[in-house]
This record gives C-alpha cells, sequence and structure tokens, in this order.
C-alpha cells in the first residue's frame, strides 16, 4: 500500500526539480579603464563595467563619484543602455571636469613616465536590470586602482 503512493510524490517531487533555476546575481565591479585628457582640460573616462553575475544585465545609469589621490571627490553621473552578459564587461564613456588640484596631480604623474602611477577610488551605483526580474535595481560599486601614462600615447592614462 505505501508503494502506492511513493511513486506520485516521487513524481511530484521531480516535476517541481524541472522549474527553470534561478541565477545568483552579484553586484558589478566598475574601473577606468582609461582616462584621456581632452585639449581643453575635461577628462574623457572609459568606465569599465564587468558584469559578476550568472545571468545577462540591462545596464542604464551610473551614479557616483571619483577620488583621486586624497583630493576632493568629483560626480560621475552617466545614462546609457548595455546589456552585458553573465561574466562578461563593457564600456561607457564618461566626460568629467576635474579640479585644478586633480589636474595638477595628474601632471606631476605624467612627468615621471610609465613609472608614475596615481591612486584613484570610485564609488556608487550601477542601475540593471537582471534577465529574471520584472524591474530595474541600484547595485553598489566601490574600488581603488591605479592611473598610469600609456607610453607613447600623450594625455592618456590607464
Amino acid at each position: 500500500m505505501s508503494l502506492r503512493w511513493i511513486a506520485p510524490v516521487l513524481l511530484c517531487l521531480a516535476l517541481v526539480a524541472c522549474g527553470p533555476p534561478r541565477k545568483s546575481v552579484f553586484p558589478p565591479t566598475v574601473t577606468v579603464q582609461q582616462l584621456t585628457v581632452l585639449p581643453e582640460g575635461s577628462w574623457q573616462l572609459a568606465v569599465r563595467i564587468q558584469n559578476n553575475s550568472y545571468s545577462s544585465m540591462d545596464f542604464t545609469a551610473l551614479e557616483g563619484s571619483m577620488q583621486v589621490a586624497e583630493l576632493v571627490p568629483i560626480r560621475l553621473h552617466a545614462t546609457f543602455e548595455r546589456d552585458i552578459p553573465a561574466f562578461a564587461g563593457d564600456v561607457v564613456l564618461i566626460d568629467v571636469l576635474p579640479s585644478a588640484a586633480m589636474r595638477q596631480a595628474l601632471q606631476a604623474v605624467a612627468g615621471k613616465g610609465s613609472a608614475g602611477g596615481l591612486a584613484y577610488h570610485v564609488s556608487g551605483s550601477a542601475t540593471a536590470k537582471p534577465e529574471q526580474e520584472d524591474a530595474p535595481r541600484d547595485f553598489a560599486f566601490s574600488g581603488n586602482d591605479w592611473l598610469s601614462p600609456v607610453p607613447g600615447i600623450p594625455h592618456t592614462y590607464r
């Protein structure tokens, strides 16, 4: 008699397990891939967004700040449309207006050539919609790295 109940229960458990698996979603990594000093003195940042999730995500905005050395941070803001697959990255261009102190710090590093480096910190939030969700949400990011002059390419740092 118990065998008649075991088979249907096992069948129900097997059907429940057939549902789509929920993919894990993690905050992205945001870094400055390249900084170019434009002729009028503003900076163009190539900001890399690395999707660290097991599913693709539709990124639509970045809002945050960038601090160079220990100087006052500047605002990072951009709206865009990027569908970034799982564990992949893409780049968005953001124009910023640095302070005079930031320009001086970058010029001091430029004088040292490829041996020079300038620490920076980015933090803020990236707005994205994971593929299995209905609405976008904000993901916090924070990271530190260095900018160094690119040999042979004036006014460019990586």
